[in-house]
Order: C-alpha cells, then structure tokens, then sequence
C-alpha cells in the first residue's frame, strides 16, 4: 500500500489518530480494476457470474454422497455432490475444476 500512496496511483490521507488511511471505496475500484481471473479451462460459457478456478484438494466420499474441496486462489471452496457424480466428472485431487456458485442466498458480514 505504501509503494501505491508513494507512486501516486492511490490517494491517502492522514485520520484522527494521525494514521495514513485509504479510502475503502477507491480501493475496491484500484482492486477490480486489477483482479485477473484465472483462464477458464472448460471453453464454455455461462451466465453464472461467481466461477472460481481451482484445484481439487480432497475429496470424502461414501455409498452416496462426497464432499469436494477445491482451493482456488485464496479460497477454500467445499461442494456436497453425490458420488455418481464425483465418478461420471473423474474428480480426483489434483483435478483442474471450477466451482460455479449460483445462489439466491447471499450472507455479507462486516466487524461492528
């Protein structure tokens, strides 16, 4: 943060308490602006816009069901899917995948 006050590329300014402090909303804009989504490896499309590119890690399996876990990037992304499924998709660790997330039901936290 300090190279891009510094370099000029994000303004800064001087809080209460005498701390340098960015602002939130310019930001988020320096940092969506930059994000780099990872190439898609499927070559489809699709509507969904929450897509995460990533490598499956583990997968716990039993007669029916498996739990998935893929890291892509920073995140950890778990998926319940039947094991039928796991088998027909060749999912294994190590597997390229992505998580495609389409949901009504989004909850947004923040620290009080």
């Amino acid at each position: 943060m300090r190279r891009l006050v510094d370099s000029g590329v994000l303004a800064a300014a001087i809080d209460e308490s005498g701390r340098k402090v960015i602002d939130g909303l310019a930001l988020a804009m320096y940092a969506r602006a930059r994000a780099a989504a990872a190439a898609e490896p499927l070559g489809v499309s699709s509507s969904a816009r929450n897509r995460f590119v990533g490598l499956v890690t583990e997968i716990t399996s039993d007669e029916v069901m498996s739990q998935v876990e893929l890291q892509c990037g920073p995140y950890r992304v778990v998926s319940l899917l039947s094991t039928e499924a796991v088998r027909d998709l060749n999912l294994e660790p190590g597997s390229v995948a992505v998580a495609v997330i389409k949901s009504t039901n989004v909850i947004v936290e923040v620290e009080r």
